[in-house]
């Protein structure tokens, strides 16, 4: 540079300059806005780049065309995949498959056919599992929503290959295929990781396999309604994490095993809708967790086991519908905390209604209607501060109902004792309140049934009353002058 401009270019002054100035180094606006700029770049900008960088990565050919061949199986011939780009797992994927990336690939991981959304994979009617399935090596979760429903293309779950999913498939669901048919292949217990089997709502036959009670991982196993035969394998017990198991709706037969008992960790119990039959095991009491037992419509027998009272979490108890008879509910109720629900409906229950069901706080729904029980009705049921419907009908019982007009009018048409000839409301009750099917007591009736407990609170009159001594009396007069007329004549 020449010197005359060295000269003339402006230098600072030292005089003017300190390190150690105490005011506030300024920034102008338009170096704000730049540096805000720099920073929403870096947090947005690049972040989503990187995404981009995802989408575009490939799939493996292999893994592509796998997938194509299942799907092509299920929806048809017809379905290609030249609308996707640049693969299914890419901008525009396919609703109901999901994509995991490993290493430098995406790989399928979820895949669920059926009317689920609008845009979901459907099933066509010639609907069939491709083998190709079990290629797709990291499979978690695999589904199947009403797609076999053709009586022409009836459907099997597959019995082999599911070795090749035992090390990534942790969810498999079949619902509500009505013609999805044949036995459930053993070798699904070959599943390792597998921790929800849902297999609900088919036409599915045979017994329920005895390895998967060696899938340690199930939380979920529900089998309702097929046309499953045979026994509840004993087996099942050694599911020491499994919180769901539901078996209803099916034809199973026999005893439920003991073993039942050791799934401390189950949440709900339903076995309801079958032809299991004996009595109920003891070992029932160690599911310590359960909030749903439900046994309905089976033929077990010879009561509730006493173990039941120990089940202080449990909420819903209906074992309605089964040959009980004695001891429906010998059952101690005073731990039974959590109580909400209590059907034991149609079970031709016989004795009286105990008055230690009254200490059931928490309930809301009591159904003893179409039994054999006998006597009046606890006076205390009144008092149970949640209960909004009481079934009592067809029964055997008898007296007044003996309970404070408040109650009648809190429960109305949901208090339910029509059906037993014997039972009658207090008369000063009014018609509006009263139960429907029950006519008022009579003045006869309310002496011949009046309570003990109200006989009880009745002063004895004493002997040396004035009463009584008017009526000996009377009674010594009376009988002088009957010797008197009998002597005469």
């Amino acid at each position: 540079m020449p010197s005359a401009h060295l000269n003339s270019f402006p230098l600072p002054n030292p005089n003017t300059f300190s390190m150690s100035s105490s005011k506030p180094c300024k920034i102008s606006q338009p170096l704000s806005f730049l540096i805000f700029s720099c920073c929403l770049f870096l947090f947005l900008v690049i972040p989503s780049a990187l995404s981009q960088a995802d989408i575009s990565a490939p799939m493996e050919t292999g893994e592509r065309d796998s997938l194509y061949s299942v799907i092509q199986s299920l929806v048809g011939k017809s379905w290609n995949g030249s609308d996707l780009f640049p693969d299914p797992c890419g901008w525009t994927p396919i609703e109901g498959i999901s994509c995991d990336l490993y290493g430098d690939f995406w790989y399928v991981t979820a895949m669920s056919v059926g009317p689920v959304h609008d845009n979901s994979l459907q099933c066509a009617e010639a609907a069939a599992i491709s083998t190709t399935l079990f290629r797709l090596k990291h499979l978690k979760s695999l589904s199947f929503f009403s797609c076999f429903t053709s009586w022409n293309h009836p459907q099997a779950i597959p019995t082999t290959n599911w070795e090749s999913l035992s090390h990534s498939l942790e969810t498999l669901e079949f619902r509500r295929n009505p013609w999805l048919m044949g036995e459930i292949p053993a070798s699904l217990g070959g599943l390792k990781k597998l921790n929800s089997l849902v297999l609900s709502e088919n036409a599915l036959e045979g017994a329920v396999p005895a390895s998967l009670g060696g899938v340690a991982a199930l939380k979920r196993l529900v089998l309702a309604r097929n046309k499953l035969s045979g026994q509840v394998p004993t087996e099942l017990g050694m599911l020491k994490d499994l919180l769901i198991l539901d078996l209803s709706n099916n034809r199973l037969s026999g005893e439920l095993p003991s073993t039942i008992g050791g799934l401390g960790s189950l949440l709900k119990l339903d076995l309801s809708s079958n032809s299991l039959s004996g009595m109920l095991p003891d070992q029932l009491g160690g599911m310590k967790n359960l909030t749903l037992l439900d046994l309905r419509n089976n033929s077990f027998s010879g009561g509730l086991p006493a173990s039941l009272g120990e089940l202080s979490l449990l909420e819903e108890m209906l074992v309605g519908s089964n040959p009980l008879v004695n001891g429906c509910l010998s059952v101690p109720w005073n731990k039974l905390w959590s109580l909400v629900t209590l059907d034991v409906s149609a079970s031709k229950c016989v004795g009286s209604i105990p008055e230690s069901l009254t200490g059931l706080k928490k309930l809301r729904f009591l159904a003893l209607n179409d039994n054999s029980f006998i006597g009046g009705l606890p006076s205390k049921l009144a008092e149970m501060p949640a209960v909004s419907g009481m079934y009592l009908d067809g029964n055997n019982l008898s007296g007044m109902l003996d309970f404070p007009q408040e109650f009648f009018q809190r429960l109305g048409r949901k208090l339910v004792v029509w059906g037993n000839s014997n039972l009658c409301y207090p008369p000063k009750l009014p018609k509006s309140f009263a139960p429907y099917g029950v006519p008022p007591c009579k003045a006869g009736t309310l002496m011949e049934n009046y309570s003990k407990h109200q006989l009880a609170e009745r002063p004895n009159l004493p002997a040396s009353s004035g009463s009584g001594v008017a009526l000996r009396k009377g009674c010594w007069y009376l009988l002088f002058w009957f010797t008197v007329l009998i002597m005469l004549i």
